[in-house]
């Protein structure tokens, strides 16, 4: 179950037009062995064609999706959003458990939804903060937009809440009037 939402992310990636294995490799952040083998298998299965070209610097490999493996994505990403309109309506009924139950039945997809753009971000950060979790509980860091949490969990304040606003902290503040 683990591996099939990687399969997806970057059969995603190739669809978006991601078409070296190095780019590939960059927007998944999967490790190349690991991406070697699900390229193998996409392959395999008929989603992706690996052509092999002769390119000014000697062979290149460029890879495409073939209309079955957009297809599978396109229905993926179908699923993935009816998914995350479940448990939208859920947290907005303001039950506790029934999200929690939600979030753990979806665990495995929530990198899906954040790669694919499903989610709302925002709705997804206040999820955490109405069942008072963060959200590195449920998906890994190397999943998370931008900067391991969004700067989600902690309100966008990666000070610590000190913003200086206007007061003084008695810091050292030199000012030499030349």
């Amino acid at each position: 179950m683990e591996s099939e939402p990687k399969d997806i992310i970057v059969l995603g990636a190739i669809k978006h037009g991601i078409k070296k294995f190095d780019k590939i490799q960059k927007t998944t952040q999967i490790k190349p062995e690991e991406l070697d083998s699900i390229l193998e298998q996409l392959e395999n299965r008929g989603f992706i064609l690996v052509e092999k070209k002769k390119g000014w610097l000697g062979e290149k490999i460029e890879i495409t999706v073939t209309d079955k493996g957009a297809k599978e994505v396109e229905e993926r990403v179908h699923e993935l959003q009816t998914r995350w309109n479940q448990m939208s309506a859920v947290y907005k009924t303001g039950d506790k458990e029934k999200l929690k139950e939600q979030m753990d039945d979806n665990k495995s997809f929530l990198p899906m939804m954040m790669f694919f753009g499903v989610m709302d971000m925002m709705m997804f950060s206040m999820m955490f903060g109405m069942m008072g979790m963060a959200m590195s509980d449920y998906v890994p860091a190397e999943s998370m937009p931008e900067g391991g949490d969004g700067g989600m969990d902690d309100g966008g304040m990666d000070d610590g809440g000190m913003d200086d606003g206007g007061m003084d902290d008695g810091g050292f503040d030199f000012d030499i009037g030349f």
